[in-house]
């Protein structure tokens, strides 16, 4: 019976901490900071992951929730600094969200003088090109 309790203790506090390891992955996608603040180690972390896929799916899904709140936490401050007028700012959020101000690849050309035709090209074109007015029948191309 005490075996039993002490189970159960054991994956209850497994349970716990594997709670609040993901409810920091939400708030702060950084995997080591948010193991010192659960008291979680590397190592169990990972080992949690492997046997556990239910856990992996959770601790992929809190990081990507903690990401999206980072991303939208960086956005609320690019967009006061654009109300301050930040240059840099407004020039980020142009180039990234309007296609006017977005990055442009050219490449500079220089057009080639056009190709000129041997006499036997020249020959085989036309003939060629008698074919194909004659709707591919060799009688009616000839001339």
């Amino acid at each position: 019976m005490n075996n039993e309790k002490k189970e159960q203790t054991i994956a209850r506090r497994k349970a716990e901490q594997k709670e609040l390891l993901l409810e920091q992955l939400r708030k702060v996608p950084i995997l080591q900071i948010a193991f010192e603040k659960a008291g979680v180690s590397r190592a169990t972390y990972y080992r949690w992951r492997n046997d556990d896929a239910n856990f992996k799916k959770l601790a992929e899904e809190a990081l990507s929730e903690g990401v999206e709140l980072i991303n939208d936490m960086g956005e609320s401050q690019l967009i006061t600094l654009i109300r301050d007028r930040n240059l840099p700012a407004i020039s980020l959020w142009l180039r990234h969200h309007h296609p006017k101000y977005a990055p442009k690849l050219e490449i500079p050309t220089r057009p080639k003088p056009p190709e000129q035709l041997t006499p036997e090209q020249e020959a085989l074109v036309k003939k060629a090109l008698r074919f194909a007015a004659s709707g591919g029948n060799p009688k009616h191309g000839k001339t």
